[in-house]
């Protein structure tokens, strides 16, 4: 990959040009990067409208047909779905399990035994499950975070 900056003082706007193939991973990736996200999620609790911050969010799961937002301490819920809101997030936010999505910034621990693996979250005592499927990709996207 090569990056190269041109600077222009006229410039009034920031302009970004990604030369590649359509397929490549590395573009998909950068074009992911470079998409601006919201920095809140609307969320409701006993009737009323919350926009709580991101980074702030634990995870974000599905139970009972509800999508709930879990914070350290409160649950939300949202009148979106999950794929609606996975579309919406940043790439710090992975999908785990069918119906999990956690941020991976908010991640303490993975704890892999013979029947489960086992998500724990900095200042909680929540825990969620990733499945067999998507644990290689948990551990991949938390070691490229730590090492980036």
């Amino acid at each position: 990959m090569h990056i190269q900056f041109v600077p222009d003082p006229d410039a009034k706007d920031v302009t970004v040009v990604i030369h590649g193939r359509p397929d490549d991973p590395a573009v998909a990736r950068l074009q992911e990067l470079l998409t601006p996200r919201p920095a809140t999620i609307t969320c409701y609790k006993r009737g009323v409208e919350f926009y709580l911050p991101l980074t702030e969010v634990l995870f974000i799961e599905t139970e009972a047909r509800q999508l709930q937002v879990h914070t350290a301490t409160e649950i939300y819920t949202s009148k979106r779905t999950l794929h609606e809101t996975l579309a919406d997030l940043p790439h710090n936010f992975l999908q785990i399990a069918k119906s999990t999505v956690v941020n991976l910034d908010q991640i303490a621990a993975v704890n892999r035994s013979l029947s489960n693996c086992e998500v724990a979250f900095h200042r909680s005592h929540k825990q969620v499950f990733a499945s067999r499927r998507n644990y290689k990709q948990l551990l991949e996207r938390l070691d490229e975070m730590r090492n980036a």
